[in-house]
């Protein structure tokens, strides 16, 4: 069991952040056999055939032949800054490495999992590999993750809205309730059971959190440099996502509000904006927003302002409501 040592600082300097480039590591490691979960396999079906397409079209194999049992090179991955980060970050921060690096991480992974392919060992060998890999890093991305990432990047960010929340509020065994079944607050620490044995202190500068839109139903967690101390998790509502489509509104639902109106219902299971919810449901924003309006003037939801976004959430009847049909 790996635990991390939380002392009193630790609360004022953790933070969140969402990684691009680590769901898109989550999707590559499992198309290509690595971290097997039975519960992925729909979404991954539907992946394969443009995964297989880049194979054969770009330098993919080299970016797979640097994955081993327990993870990958740094530098296809780098440590993401903030909750703004995107696809164009993670792309720049790996190319921004230099070869020196990347050669030592490529070492270290073939030490780890040596592979006999002379195309990947070419390409990996080069003196232009850095770019290479960002080449097929990027065509990858937006094959297998950017036409679903709007959606999943809206369910990481109320996940995160709905942590923070709770930790700001009442610490971290609030926050950490349902985050993960392996992951428990104890005694003034954070256990982590699946992973290696250890206890590591945060030193005063917090965890770094961050939800995945792919790596459910499994977590990581990450304590050597380059990354800050860190906590990788199933974003809230991706198991229901991955494992089924979403549910339709009810009939009965769907007829007293109209069907968009009741889908907009349904989704406020927790407090998300106008734009998550848009993104999330696959709506207009405007349309949302009109919606949100009648919900509003109906007492079927009420709002309240985060920082700079305002949230939505239904109110008591507006529970007794979703709940009753």
């Amino acid at each position: 069991m790996l635990r991390f040592e939380v002392g009193p600082d630790d609360l004022l300097h953790s933070r969140f952040a969402l990684s691009p480039a680590m769901d898109l590591a989550s999707v590559l490691r499992r198309l290509a056999g690595f971290d097997r979960h039975p519960g992925t396999r729909p979404s991954l079906d539907r992946l394969r055939p443009a995964f297989e397409r880049l194979r054969r079209e770009t330098e993919l194999d080299a970016v797979l032949a640097l994955q081993y049992a327990r993870g990958g090179p740094n530098f296809i991955a780098l440590p993401p800054l903030g909750l703004a980060q995107t696809w164009a970050d993670d792309l720049a921060a790996t190319r921004a490495t230099s070869l020196r690096q990347a050669r030592a991480e490529i070492a270290d992974c073939l030490r780890r999992r040596p592979t006999d392919d002379p195309r990947a060992l070419a390409i990996l060998r080069s003196r232009t590999v850095v770019e290479r890999v960002a080449v097929a890093l990027d065509a990858a991305w937006h094959e297998l993750i950017a036409p679903d990432w709007p959606q999943l990047r809206a369910i990481c960010e109320r996940d995160v809205v709905h942590r923070a929340g709770l930790l700001a509020r009442s610490g971290w065994a609030a926050a950490l309730d349902g985050l993960h079944p392996e992951v428990a607050w104890r005694d003034g620490g954070i256990d982590v059971r699946p992973l290696d044995s250890g206890r590591i202190s945060l030193d005063g500068d917090g965890l770094l959190l961050i939800p995945s839109a792919h790596i459910w139903p499994g977590l990581a967690a990450y304590s050597d440099s380059p990354w800050p101390k860190a906590l990788i998790y199933p974003a809230r509502g991706v198991a229901a996502l991955w494992e089924r489509q979403p549910p339709t509104a009810p009939d009965a639902l769907a007829d007293l509000l109209g069907r968009s109106r009741a889908r907009l219902l349904l989704a406020l299971d927790d407090p998300a904006s106008t734009t998550q919810l848009a993104r999330s449901l696959g709506l207009a924003t405007g349309a949302v927003g009109d919606h949100l309006a009648v919900l509003l003037r109906a007492g079927l939801v009420r709002r309240a302002r985060d920082g700079r976004s305002v949230l939505y959430g239904r109110t008591p009847l507006g529970d007794a409501l979703a709940r009753s049909l």
